[in-house]
């Protein structure tokens, strides 16, 4: 009898302290907003519009029912005017990723994710994404944008040679890039009507190292009216790309120097052209599509140190990694925590004291880890520590094991540099293959020693 009692007076659920009492949790749409209170006397589920005044009427909700902190699940951009304006009113926000998150198993609705927020919020389970100040957002914002440009310029770029291709035009083979010089003047002589591939040899530059008879017999086509029409209208769109990208280049100018100035205590240091510099800096050969002001000059005032000295490192990718992460680093409390976020480490699994699994998260990189990744790609054939690094690993793992074991060493040392305001030291390459020899004769030396022992 006395077993019975004590069974009937045990709890049914398992309670966990409140580390939040005051805490909402939000399910973030594109239509509507569900907000979930603690049980109390206001309703405990409700649903809410997403204009402006809908906004502002959760923000008066939460503020009768006592909140003082709230968890918004990071969907698409659909949380990001909720969540301004819940920072402007003096709420604790969290901005939570989704993996952490995840219900049980059962039926699903908005309802119950909010309340799972709520939950999950007032029992302190939940931390929050890393989120840039205003500064670094409008400079992301304007760097992402470009990213798209590029990309969209690209596209159109591949369609003007495949209408060259269909009309069997083939000077694009023979030449570098379909939009230099030569190829330009090809292309608008082409849409102005000239047809004898005679007249297309003054256009030649001096450079162009083709054949002239290469040259006479790629412009040979059948010049149908289909193909020259989308090659006008893919040229015309190449164009307009192409001043949006000088104009996009102009804001992100802009917005480097108020970022500048925000560090600064508003000081803005004056643009030093890049022919007088006052101290010799080695520099790298830059791509065209990179932006066509100083990037490095900028980088350098707003981080305090010359990232740009890594190996591999391009200025679009510095300027990427600055949208991206910002120019103080402490928000990571160490390099390993840096790269973690970067998804540039195994994401390991241990059950029973063994490791199960060690891939990385299967996510997409960010901008700042691509960054990392691109720059790790280029050091292939170089003749430096970080280059010989790349090839032992891509003999061990493969070239994309490589890469990323590469952008991991980058990270890192960008990390380092950022916080202890170090310039780039880099090791001799052959102290660095004679350290690596030493570890090896060090590893085997213990191997042999573990062996006679085993042996006796």
């Amino acid at each position: 009898m006395d077993k019975i009692q004590k069974k009937s007076q045990r709890p049914d659920v398992v309670s966990m302290p409140l580390a939040n009492p005051h805490a909402a949790g939000i399910d973030v749409g594109d239509t509507e907003h569900v907000v979930a209170l603690p049980e109390g006397p206001l309703e405990r589920v409700r649903k809410f519009g997403t204009m402006t005044c809908d906004l502002m009427t959760i923000s008066e909700w939460l503020q009768k029912a006592g909140i003082t902190t709230v968890a918004l699940e990071s969907t698409g951009v659909y949380w990001k005017p909720l969540f301004s304006l819940l920072n402007r009113n003096g709420f604790e926000v969290y901005l939570v990723n989704a993996r952490m998150v995840k219900n049980v198993t059962g039926r699903k609705t908005d309802e119950d994710d909010a309340m799972w927020l709520q939950k999950l919020h007032s029992c302190g389970l939940l931390k929050s994404a890393y989120l840039p100040n205003d500064e670094q957002e409008a400079l992301r914002t304007l760097v992402r944008y470009r990213h798209c440009l590029v990309q969209d310029c690209s596209r159109f770029k591949n369609r003007m040679q495949k209408s060259l291709e269909l009309m069997n035009i083939k000077f694009h083979t023979l030449f570098a890039d379909i939009t230099g010089k030569t190829s330009i003047a090809f292309i608008e002589a082409i849409l102005h009507g000239e047809r004898n591939p005679d007249a297309f040899l003054p256009l030649v530059d001096g450079r162009i190292r083709a054949r002239t008879e290469d040259i006479l017999k790629s412009l040979q086509g059948n010049w149908r009216n289909e193909h020259l029409f989308t090659l006008q209208q893919s040229y015309a769109m190449v164009k307009t790309y192409q001043e949006h990208l000088t104009q996009c280049d102009k804001a992100i100018e802009e917005q480097l120097r108020n970022y500048e100035a925000e560090i600064n205590e508003g000081v803005i240091s004056e643009a030093v052209p890049q022919e007088s510099e006052q101290k010799p800096m080695k520099r790298k050969q830059k791509s065209k599509t990179a932006p066509k002001f100083d990037v490095r000059n900028y980088l350098e005032k707003i981080y305090g140190v010359d990232v740009l000295s890594i190996y591999g490192l391009s200025e679009m990718g510095g300027l990427e990694i600055l949208a991206e992460t910002g120019e103080n680093l402490s928000k990571w409390e160490s390099e390993k925590h840096f790269v973690s976020w970067l998804n540039l480490c195994p994401n390991n699994k241990i059950s029973g004291g063994k490791v199960i699994s060690s891939k990385l998260l299967k996510k997409h990189p960010n901008a700042a880890s691509q960054a990392f990744r691109l720059a790790a790609n280029t050091l292939q054939r170089s003749d430096h520590w970080l280059g010989d690094y790349f090839r032992r690993m891509k003999s061990r793992g493969g070239n994309k094991f490589a890469v990323v074991a590469t952008a991991n060493k980058l990270a890192t040392i960008f990390y380092k540099m950022v916080t202890q305001k170090q310039s780039f030291k880099p090791m001799e390459l052959v102290k660095y293959q004679e350290k690596y020899k030493n570890i090896k004769i060090a590893f085997y030396e213990r191997k042999l020693n573990e062996l006679k022992k085993a042996s006796a």
